[in-house]
């Protein structure tokens, strides 16, 4: 597995060894030997989206909606702190209306 593994993911199932997992409603074994490779990955950190986003115009409000719930809360404090932009972590099923 190249990269970060999130929770609830098939990826950190096989991870953390699992023996079977569960994919298109049916359960398979797992019949592999699982390598973790974390630190190999094509995402930015924190640093490299605040870079990135100082080169937009600041928005009306940035959501963030991907990743671990921590480092989601912690990018957004970061934001709010470093470009002075309303940052938000929307819940799980949370409906936000953009205009």
């Amino acid at each position: 597995m190249v990269g970060f593994a999130a929770q609830g993911t098939r990826a950190r199932d096989l991870v953390d060894g699992a023996k079977v997992i569960k994919m298109f409603g049916e359960y398979v074994p797992v019949r592999a030997l699982v390598a973790d490779v974390p630190h190999f990955s094509a995402h930015a950190d924190a640093a490299q989206i605040i870079d990135w986003l100082r080169g937009a115009p600041a928005p009306h409000a940035t959501y963030l909606v991907h990743g671990e719930p921590e480092a989601a809360a912690a990018l957004r404090d970061r934001i709010d702190r470093t470009l002075g932009w309303t940052a938000a972590v929307p819940r799980s099923g949370e409906r936000v209306l953009v205009r």
